[in-house]
């Protein structure tokens, strides 16, 4: 089981870790919402689970839960600018289909 981060990425992660001063890493997960079943939750960790993976990209850390890392094994975190607009686009290979508003997906 795996998931990957693009260099943008990682340096978005990077970036959002050293203004906040403290933390482990940053948590991705899911969590049941939305029109289509599940929605990506991105937050910050101080201290690991019991269930918790961890994976390092440069000295960044993602951390999953057990739970999670079944819908997202593959996923990959990319840090994408278009025009004014900024964020955070996951590309899942186990997504199977997403809402119109991209909010959520359901495997």
């Amino acid at each position: 089981m795996a998931i990957s981060m693009t260099p943008a990425a990682t340096e978005r992660v990077r970036s959002f870790l050293q203004n906040r001063g403290k933390g482990l890493g940053l948590r991705l997960g899911v969590k049941t919402t939305g029109c289509s079943g599940l929605a990506y939750v991105l937050e910050f960790v101080d201290e690991l689970n019991v269930d918790d993976e961890v994976f390092n990209f440069d000295d960044v850390n993602i951390i999953v839960d057990g739970k999670s890392l079944v819908h997202i094994d593959g996923t990959q975190l990319d840090f994408v600018k278009e025009g004014l607009n900024e964020g955070f686009k996951f590309t899942n290979p186990n997504a199977k289909g997403e809402c119109g508003c991209g909010e959520s997906f359901n495997v």
